[in-house]
């Protein structure tokens, strides 16, 4: 989708020193990339703190049974998150 941005040229050209892009557009599109993580991963952080623990969880024995050859299932809902208030 060919956009038109009036972008600071200065700041391009260091983006592509500092990332060794051959051209602006791998800049920028570096740049968008790692925006977009970047503010995934402070939603996450965020998140830290907001659930409720489930404190007869076992994590040892889900890791042994599911370690033991058992057939693949998928954890029940209870085993695979906390039980209280959480976000989506």
């Amino acid at each position: 989708m060919p956009t038109n941005l009036a972008l600071d040229d200065r700041l391009i050209e260091e983006a592509q020193r500092a990332g060794k892009h051959k051209t602006k557009k791998e800049a920028v599109t570096a740049a968008l990339d790692e925006y977009v993580r970047k503010r995934k991963q402070m939603r996450i952080l965020e998140a830290f703190g907001t659930f409720s623990l489930d404190p007869a969880y076992d994590y040892k024995a889900e890791r042994q049974r599911n370690a033991s050859g058992s057939p693949s299932r998928s954890p029940s809902k209870s085993s695979r998150r906390s039980r209280g208030d959480h976000r989506s």
